[in-house]
Parts: structure tokens; C-alpha cells; sequence
């Protein structure tokens, strides 16, 4: 049921609506294992870059691998995500589950390489539709084509939404809070930092 705000509360400085979604309660290595469950679901999300006089940018992106709380990406070393990565290699990763309402935000940095041995082992014939067959004998879109790159994202910072509220309990959550004032109680978010994840690195 939503949660009736007191007037201690609202003195505090400390948004309730914000302060009690926090779950300081779970233990992190049972956290750390929901992560793992809503990413391994979820498979695609974007992956954010940092662009030279732009900014952020963002592209959808399939992983190709999860290795303990690593990342692991294919993508074509002509595209430009290599060139922001020169320039910086802290990135971020976004997860969405519109079915669910969970959400999942990592920060970390990437290492890039095309002549990782996991290429080949994370190498699908699928993959190949991204690059195709220039017909120089050499860029074939097969796994030793030089352009498949391995991208590796060592996360440093995690922070997630897990819902706790079925799709028919979160609008009767939302709808409550809304007619009544009080905080709407639909999930637990989660914050997971670099120290929590040497366990899982």
C-alpha cells in the first residue's frame, strides 16, 4: 500500500518519495544475483558513449556475453563508438523491461581489442549480417574478419529498480498514491558499488 508521508519526514531534506525505495535491507550478494536475473532477460539495452563536443550517445546494442558482472560486445571497429571510446573509456550501459517496470543503469569503463580469443568463441554466423561479405577474402563477417572488435565493460557502478508489484498492482499503487498523497510503494531500488562488485568480478 502506498505510504503516508509525516510532517517529520518532509522537514528532513530527505525525499521519502526517494529515501524509503532504497534497499539497504537485502544482502548485496542476493542484489548482485537480481542484477544478473534482469539483465540476462533482458539481453539488449544501449550503450552509452562519450562523443567529443556532443556528449552522451546512446545506441542499441545485443550483448554478446556476460562474464561474471563484465560485458562483453561485438561491434565493428569502423563505427564511430571506437572513436569515442578513445577519447574516453568510461561508458554506461541502460537496461529497460517495460513488462515489469525493472530498470537497470551501470556506469563503468570499456577495454576494446580485435584479436581477443573471445571473439571467436562469442562469434555467431548471425553477427555476420551486421558486417557482411566485402569479397576480399579477408572482411567476410566471420569471426577473424579485422573489423569484429570485442568490447569489455568492467562495471563500477550499478543502480537498479526491481519491481516488486504485479503490472495490475503497480496502476492500483500509482492510481492510490495519486488520489491520496501518499507514496506510491511499487519496487526497491538498489544501488551496487565497486566494492560490491569485486564479489562478482
Amino acid at each position: 500500500m502506498p505510504e503516508k508521508l509525516t510532517a517529520l519526514e518532509v522537514d528532513t531534506q530527505t525525499d521519502p518519495s526517494v529515501a524509503k525505495q532504497y534497499d539497504d535491507e537485502t544482502p548485496k550478494h542476493e542484489q548482485i544475483n537480481d542484477f544478473f536475473k534482469i539483465v540476462d532477460k533482458l539481453k539488449v539495452g544501449l550503450l552509452i558513449t562519450q562523443r567529443s563536443s556532443v556528449g552522451p550517445v546512446a545506441r542499441s546494442m545485443a550483448i554478446a556475453r556476460r562474464d561474471n558482472a563484465k560485458f562483453l560486445y561485438i561491434a565493428n571497429a569502423h563505427s564511430k563508438k571506437f572513436e569515442d571510446l578513445k577519447n574516453s573509456d568510461t561508458v554506461g550501459i541502460t537496461f529497460q523491461d517495460s513488462s515489469s517496470q525493472n530498470w537497470v543503469s551501470i556506469t563503468g569503463t570499456a577495454k576494446v581489442s580485435n584479436s581477443d580469443p573471445r571473439i571467436k568463441e562469442v562469434y555467431t554466423p548471425f553477427l555476420s549480417a551486421w558486417f557482411g561479405d566485402l569479397g576480399d577474402g579477408k572482411h567476410t563477417g566471420k569471426y577473424d574478419d579485422p573489423r569484429m572488435t570485442l568490447i569489455e565493460v568492467t562495471p563500477s557502478y550499478v543502480v537498479y529498480w526491481k519491481s516488486t508489484s504485479t503490472a495490475l498492482g503497480f496502476a492500483k499503487e500509482v492510481t492510490l498514491g495519486a488520489m491520496t498523497g501518499q507514496v506510491a510503494n511499487t519496487g526497491l531500488l538498489r544501488e551496487l558499488t565497486a566494492e560490491d562488485l569485486k564479489q562478482a568480478l
